[in-house]
């Protein structure tokens, strides 16, 4: 089967470990990125941070069950628009009309060839509306954020069109981390891509940078919004898509998380 032309994401919620170590695989080898989650406590989180083109949605979920989790998607501006397929049981028919009527795009009965469920999403991907993901770079060479645009071809950063300092190091690491939204990076990895690989890595270095970014681009460094804190591990850039800014509530949450 053919893989899509573009570059998509797929996320998988399912609590059958078996079922989503298959899916990930299946899906990975066909092309298509893929994440998974055993129930919905990390759903907000991993929306942020990892928004997909698609979900894979079970119908039975331990805690908050498919249903709820389908309303509460179609009932939120920052992810009304994503397709979502439905994993049922085959015995529930009533489950899956009302699972189309809340706004799931498609449905599969349990159980299914994974192939099946692969030509399902490529055929919703191919009638979903095609957008880029918040934050990636323009064909223009900038990366919007915020009030901020980062001009890669003049190396600048400016705020409603001012323009704001940086250093060469602060803007190396400013464009490594916008070129990869929502991607982890430890520190040894934001030196070697910000300033190569005969530059030793400092961690005092990366994180005295990683400071003075945030008390330039975030409205509370202490709580950040974009420069986000991976505990043990390292820094995340977290976009924000311009069309819906969120609450201070939720930008506090993100930052927590």
């Amino acid at each position: 089967m053919n893989t899509p032309d573009r570059h998509y994401r797929i996320l998988v919620i399912d609590d059958d470990p078996r079922l989503r170590d298959l899916l990930q695989r299946y899906l990975t080898e066909n092309g298509l990125e893929t994440i998974t989650l055993p129930d919905s406590t990390q759903l907000e989180k991993t929306l942020q941070r990892f928004p997909p083109h698609l979900i894979v949605l079970d119908l039975m979920l331990p805690g908050e069950d498919g249903l709820s989790v389908c309303r509460k998607l179609r009932s939120s501006h920052d992810s009304d628009s994503i397709p979502i397929i439905m994993l049922t049981a085959r015995r529930e028919e009533v489950d899956r009309i009302i699972g189309l009527e809340m706004g799931a795009d498609d449905y599969l009965g349990k159980p299914f060839n994974p192939r099946e469920l692969l030509a399902r999403i490529h055929a919703v991907l191919r009638r979903a509306p095609k957008h880029e993901l918040a934050g990636a770079p323009t064909e223009e060479g900038t990366i919007p954020f915020g009030p901020f645009t980062l001009d890669l071809a003049a190396r600048t950063l400016r705020k409603h069109g001012e323009t704001v300092h940086l250093s060469t190091a602060e803007f190396s690491l400013l464009k490594v981390m916008g070129q990869h939204p929502r991607q982890p990076f430890t520190r040894e990895r934001l030196s070697l891509l910000a300033r190569g690989k005969d530059h030793e890595t400092f961690d005092r270095a990366i994180d005295m940078q990683i400071s003075r970014l945030r008390k330039l681009v975030e409205v509370d460094p202490i709580n950040p919004r974009y420069i986000q804190t991976v505990r043990g591990f390292g820094y995340i850039y977290v976009p924000e898509d311009s069309k819906h800014e969120g609450t201070a509530k939720e930008r506090k949450q993100s930052s927590n998380a």
